[in-house]
């Protein structure tokens, strides 16, 4: 499921920055149109460090399922975890690759650079949300191991 996740993220990432945020930053355009009036205005949209940054996450994403795969690890915690860290610096990633196309957007059609689809906006609520679940692990697992030492002093004491 994490992989699955952040492979989701990934792609609609890349979507939004160079799919819908131009369709919706110039409504009635064509991504044809819109692409050829940022080539004329000698700022085109360059995909490269977009399909980098999806990239980067599919690989790391497959690291961690890899690795829970060869080491057969049994506890989710630390899977979890891994995947949930992957979906925080997600949201950085996203807005730092997606500072140049939108740039490029605002000075071919004089608009704003920022985010005219509402999708940049739920994968960052999508972050938060795994900030907030991270958070909640790492309580969990710290009581966890703090009942653990309690339990452990006890039998000892």
């Amino acid at each position: 499921m994490g992989f699955a996740g952040v492979t989701v993220y990934a792609i609609a990432g890349v979507l939004q920055i160079l799919v819908w945020n131009p369709l919706a930053a110039v409504p009635g355009a064509t991504l044809g149109q819109i692409r050829a009036d940022m080539t004329r205005a000698n700022e085109p949209l360059v995909a490269n460090g977009v399909l980098i940054w999806a990239a980067i996450g599919i690989v790391l994403a497959a690291v961690v399922l890899v690795v829970t795969i060869v080491r057969h690890l049994s506890s989710v915690g630390p899977v979890a975890a891994a995947y949930l860290v992957l979906l925080v610096f997600a949201a950085p990633g996203h807005i730092f690759v997606a500072f140049g196309p939108g740039m490029s957007i605002a000075d071919t059609f004089m608009i704003s650079g920022g985010d005219h689809a509402p999708w940049g906006v739920v994968l960052y609520l999508i972050s938060a949300a795994a900030l907030l679940a991270l958070i909640v692990l790492i309580i969990r697992a710290a009581r966890a191991a703090g009942a653990r030492d309690a339990v452990r002093a006890r039998g000892l004491g």
